[in-house]
């Protein structure tokens, strides 16, 4: 299959998509990243995930995109993670997934977290989603345990919500609509029917005004 290449990395021709499975995505390409070995295909970017936020990561918006990236401590000292961007924070959501190698032995994880705008803890939670995949293994030093691969989308459910907001509108759209054509028939009937009682008395006195009015215009007529 041929490839095309930008900045250094292959991509995939029209009518070609990089659907790896959670084993090959964490044995054929994260654990080669970490031990230098050669990528099955240079097509996996490396950027710093949290210089960026979801919707301006490179690539096509409405696909799934991959990439290396290296854990940054929050503080020089301690553990804690850094996932702040400029508009908002990763949050980890659930249990991390075990990823089982075919030797029945546990050697990676798959953390889930959803972006929320804002600042924590009152941020608002959207449709970005990230399932972060780590190595895991005794003999896997500092620098290796380090590397992260990085699967960004954007959660398939927020389309169909859009989609159901739009027909929604549409519907109340046309309801408001028909109510008031429904509405019209009876304001000009009751004009007319005002109008046809006015002609009939055109000769009597009345009360209201608008019937003086009306009287006095068909007297004039005949």
């Amino acid at each position: 299959m041929n490839s095309l290449r930008l900045n250094g990395l292959r991509k995939l021709p029209p009518g070609f998509r990089f659907q790896p499975t959670e084993e090959e995505l964490l044995f054929q390409y994260l654990k080669c990243k970490a031990f230098s070995f050669p990528l099955p295909a240079s097509i996996i970017p490396d950027l710093n995930i949290c210089n960026f936020d979801p919707w301006d990561l490179p690539g096509e918006l409405g696909e799934e995109r991959y990439f290396f990236s290296m854990k940054e401590a929050k503080y020089k000292t301690g553990n804690r993670i850094n996932r702040a961007t400029a508009s908002g924070y990763w949050k980890a959501t659930g249990s991390d997934k075990q990823i089982i190698s075919r030797r029945n032995q546990v050697a990676g994880m798959r953390k889930t977290l959803v972006f929320h705008m804002g600042k924590p803890p009152h941020g608002l939670r959207n449709d970005w989603i990230m399932h972060e995949y780590r190595l895991v293994n005794n003999y896997l030093n500092h620098e290796m345990e380090k590397w992260v691969l990085c699967q960004v989308f954007l959660k398939k459910t927020s389309k169909k919500s859009s989609e159901e907001e739009i027909m929604q509108s549409f519907c109340n759209k046309n309801r408001n609509e028909a109510l008031g054509h429904r509405m019209e028939p009876k304001v000009y009937n009751f004009m007319r029917e005002k109008d046809a009682e006015s002609s009939s008395s055109s000769s009597a006195s009345s009360r209201s005004d608008i019937t003086e009015v009306s009287s006095s215009a068909c007297s004039r007529q005949y």
